[in-house]
């Protein structure tokens, strides 16, 4: 087969590929020197609109509507904006094979592709069910959310099974935002999760509390302190039934497992050096490998504020690290220096009509502050974590954009906090006055 040679090879189709195409843009590329190789069929997409408004009943989200760089205010790039850019699209094509020292990419129809430069951005896998052996987990009707495909599978379950029961297996992100989603499409909803609250990776039981009531007042029934150990199906090899750990069976028409990803490094074992299972970067995202570079959710970079090695996995990082990548490659071809990564940590989530943000690290002690009654027609709460006497962390529901300006502000400048009952009580006009 012919081979394709590129100045710049971006190795995956996700936001990140889609941020550094536009960086690469507005940096200066000729015609030809730039290819993005995506394994999906489509144009670079926001994918946290598949949690969300893709499932809508009414009004959903389709392409080409969410196409990257809408996330972030951006202009809307369309497959032919890269076009116009002189920018290849090389979709459905999945990479099989990375020799790194010999510069070569090699595809599972035998493609070869060559580069000067490449930029890894292959981002997550869901983690599967059948990954653990667990009884029936390969039933029809139990979905995993990653990909648009993914999402459009859904919906088609969605729609046949109207009304019908559905069983959220995890309560991370996926689960809360899913959770939603599936109760708006007037689907019975049980939530399922081994933890003993719900997102225990961020939030702390008093923040976890306000969500689970929230939920419940919805209709949504939460199952704590166990996991899915079976599912049986019926004569069309659909799901019927989830067995539990604590001997419990619940009914199910739909199942959506959301437990977790892991990092697509797999193609680069042992040709570039890891840590904490990324690939090593240094803070303009160049890897071991000196034509490599590497963003998003597989990187583990440097994070300056709390200097210490780290691997983000959020949309808002995915963005952030591309274009950092991009600027320091265009910055090193023209002699010019590049500020180093100087990242904020930063999560949010929007569920029914719910928005959190959270800026910072959640380490050290906790306060909790506002309304975060369930009950409450607009609550607005949030929650400080303090560690050495300062504020490094900042949470905030329901917060206008100047109120979570000021908690990333907070996150960010670390101000003293020496009595926690003060803080408390002052809550939120502590960032405020920052």
């Amino acid at each position: 087969m012919a081979e394709k040679s590129f100045k710049y090879v971006i190795l995956g189709g996700g936001v990140a590929a889609g941020y550094a195409a536009r960086e690469f843009a507005k940096q200066g590329v000729q015609p030809g020197e730039l290819a993005i190789i995506s394994k999906e069929a489509v144009a670079p997409y926001e994918r946290p609109a598949l949690s969300k408004a893709y499932l809508f009943p009414e009004g959903a989200a389709r392409l080409p509507g969410f196409h990257v760089c809408v996330g972030s205010g951006g202009e809307r790039l369309l497959p032919e904006w890269y076009k116009a850019k002189g920018i290849e699209l090389i979709l459905s094509t999945e990479i099989v094979k990375a020799d790194l020292p010999a510069n070569t990419l090699v595809s599972a129809a035998g493609e070869t592709f060559k580069y000067q430069i490449l930029i890894i951005a292959t981002g997550s896998t869901v983690i599967k069910l059948t990954d653990f052996g667990v009884q029936g987990a390969d039933a029809k009707n139990i979905f995993y959310l990653r990909e648009i495909d993914d999402a459009d599978k859904l919906v088609e379950a969605i729609k046949a099974k109207k009304n019908g029961k559905a069983v959220i297996v995890g309560g991370g992100y996926i689960g809360l935002e899913l959770g939603a989603a599936l109760k708006i499409n007037n689907l019975d909803v049980s939530m399922v999760y081994p933890e003993p609250w719900c997102m225990p990776r961020l939030f702390t039981s008093g923040i976890a509390a306000f969500y689970e009531g929230y939920y419940a007042n919805k209709g949504i029934k939460i199952i704590k302190g166990t996991v899915a150990v079976g599912f049986t199906s019926d004569s069309n090899g659909e799901v019927k039934e989830v067995q539990l750990k604590d001997g419990r069976v619940l009914e199910a028409d739909i199942v959506v497992v959301g437990v977790g990803g892991r990092p697509l490094t797999a193609l680069f074992k042992g040709q570039v050096e890891e840590e904490t299972g990324g690939i090593k970067t240094d803070a303009f995202f160049k890897t071991s490998v000196p034509t490599v570079y590497a963003v998003g959710d597989v990187a583990t970079f440097p994070l300056k504020l709390y200097n210490e090695l780290r691997r983000v996995e959020h949309v808002d990082h995915a963005r952030k690290s591309a274009e950092q990548a991009v600027k320091a490659i265009k910055g090193l071809e023209k002699g010019q220096s590049v500020y180093e990564y100087d990242y904020l940590p930063y999560f949010y989530s929007r569920s029914f009509d719910l928005a959190w943000q959270f800026y910072g690290d959640n380490v050290g002690d906790t306060v909790l502050f506002g309304d975060n009654n369930p009950q409450s027609p607009k609550p607005k709460f949030g929650s400080y974590w303090i560690k050495d006497g300062k504020v490094v962390g900042a949470f905030l529901e329901g917060g206008s954009a100047e109120e979570n300006q000021a908690i990333a502000k907070v996150a960010k400048l670390q101000p003293k906090a020496e009595n926690l009952d003060a803080l408390a009580k002052e809550g939120l006009a502590f960032a405020c006055k920052i």
